[in-house]
């Protein structure tokens, strides 16, 4: 199914172009911030052309010339997003000595990142799938958050391996309970839960984590 905004956009020009080479008369990175906000805050679906336009502060051909139509634009914001304000987990993966450790960190940074002030709460993918119909884009952000659990499990069955976990260990159950308490942390940031409420909610998840 595509959405009136969708049908809107398939009639703006290609990103790129920009008309008789005239010079954007608004800061990219500024107008993309604004683009994230729009977006974090109302998902894809809710958001329109003239939502965005409005609060990017430009005009619609600017936003085609510099962004292309709005499933680009949401491509990018996306992107941006997970670099600027959803790499917590990725860092907590890499650096972290077990998965156990990954995973603390990672709940404990995501109730302090969902309900950061001044900003949208909850996660942005997470939250974009919301009533979403444009399949597209659905299954973009399915396929984000199943990586996410992915690199998880993969973690979880090396420690397995390596023998910090029990071999017993169900790697993609315990992967997927990970997942479950972040896309539930985010949806309760988005309901008002504090950052020590999400925090508490972080602590006994960890309390039934398998010890080896």
């Amino acid at each position: 199914m595509v959405s009136a905004q969708d049908n809107e956009a398939r009639s703006a020009p290609a990103a790129g172009q920009r008309g008789r080479g005239r010079p954007r008369s608004f800061d990219r990175e500024t107008a993309l911030e604004k683009a994230i906000m729009a977006f974090w805050e109302h998902g894809y679906e809710a958001t329109s052309v003239s939502d965005l336009t409005r609060a990017m502060g430009i005009g619609a051909p600017s936003l085609y010339s510099a962004f292309g139509d709005k499933r680009a634009l949401f491509d990018e914001v996306v992107q941006v997003y997970g670099v600027r304000y959803g790499s917590f987990a990725v860092r907590a993966l890499a650096e972290e000595p077990t998965a156990r450790a990954a995973v603390e960190r990672t709940l404990r940074e995501a109730a302090a990142e969902y309900t950061a002030p001044g900003r949208p709460h909850g996660c942005l993918v997470v939250h974009a799938a919301t009533n979403c119909t444009t399949p597209e884009v659905e299954q973009s952000l399915r396929e984000r958050r199943n990586a996410n659990i992915a690199a998880f499990e993969s973690r979880i069955r090396a420690d397995i391996a390596s023998g910090v976990l029990p071999p017993g260990t169900d790697a993609a159950a315990l992967a997927r309970h990970v997942g479950a308490m972040i896309q539930g942390m985010s949806q309760q940031a988005r309901d008002g839960a504090s950052r020590a409420e999400l925090e508490a909610l972080a602590e006994i998840a960890m309390s039934v984590w398998p010890r080896g």
